[in-house]
């Protein structure tokens, strides 16, 4: 605030971008009570709020797991005239999709193509997110399959979240499709998670996959470190040693 003071000082106006870095630089603190005070002032002196500052506000409320306030400020954008953008809806489908609300995000989905906007890697990330949380992986795992349909890119993150899904459900075959996925495009994998899958694959009597498995993992050299083959997909054997 301390900038705003000195502008004020010397005469010199704030705008919405001064506002909208004092809101942002109060959400990266997470004082989301804080960041209200500049939104709140800059509205009473006629300094009008743009696209990105009820981002910045309906990204934070969504982050921090408070979607009824960021769908009020989605109303009043719409109130006042003010146009959302794939950011926008995103935020608002995040949040959504973190407890787990996926009708009401899938719902979202769905303005998105009234407005012509088109779903981007972030919309579908957390679209899986969201299923990931209701312990629905099948349906999590068809999600990242139509991302790929339509040419974007899950990255590590939602590759490890799907994982997790399979794992938490006890479903390794599902895992090991995940696991495959991420050895494709080269994503180093977790030594714990994936000795964990391996163990489950044996105990299940799958040996083979786990077999094969640990060995697509070495030949693509992505196998963790200090962590061997042998350790992963079998218990060691005196006789191959």
């Amino acid at each position: 605030m301390k900038l705003k003071n000195v502008m004020e000082k010397n005469e010199v106006r704030p705008s919405d971008v001064t506002y909208n870095v004092l809101i942002n630089a109060f959400c990266n603190e997470g004082k989301l009570h804080e960041a209200n005070k500049p939104f709140i002032e800059m509205k009473s002196v006629n300094v009008a709020p743009t696209t990105i500052t009820y981002n910045i506000l309906i990204r934070d409320y969504s982050e921090a797991g408070n979607s009824e306030m960021a769908s009020r400020l989605f109303e009043e954008m719409a109130i006042i005239g003010i146009k959302a953008d794939i950011l926008t809806y995103n935020a608002l489908i995040m949040g959504l999709c973190k407890k787990g609300k996926t009708k009401k995000a899938a719902y979202m989905v769905k303005e998105l193509d009234k407005e012509k906007l088109v779903p981007n890697s972030s919309t579908f990330a957390a679209l899986i997110n969201g299923q990931c949380v209701r312990n629905n992986a099948q349906r999590a795992f068809q999600l990242c399959k139509s991302m790929m349909r339509s040419g974007c890119h899950p990255n590590e993150q939602t590759f490890k979240i799907l994982l997790h899904a399979f794992v938490r459900n006890g479903d390794y075959d599902g895992a090991v499709i995940v696991l495959k996925e991420m050895l494709a495009r080269s994503i180093a994998l977790d030594s714990g998670m994936l000795s964990d899958i391996c163990n489950r694959l044996r105990q299940c009597g799958k040996e083979g996959l786990a077999v094969d498995l640990c060995k697509e993992i070495e030949s693509r050299r992505l196998m963790p470190e200090g962590v061997g083959i042998y350790s992963l997909s079998s218990r060691p054997n005196i006789n191959n040693m």
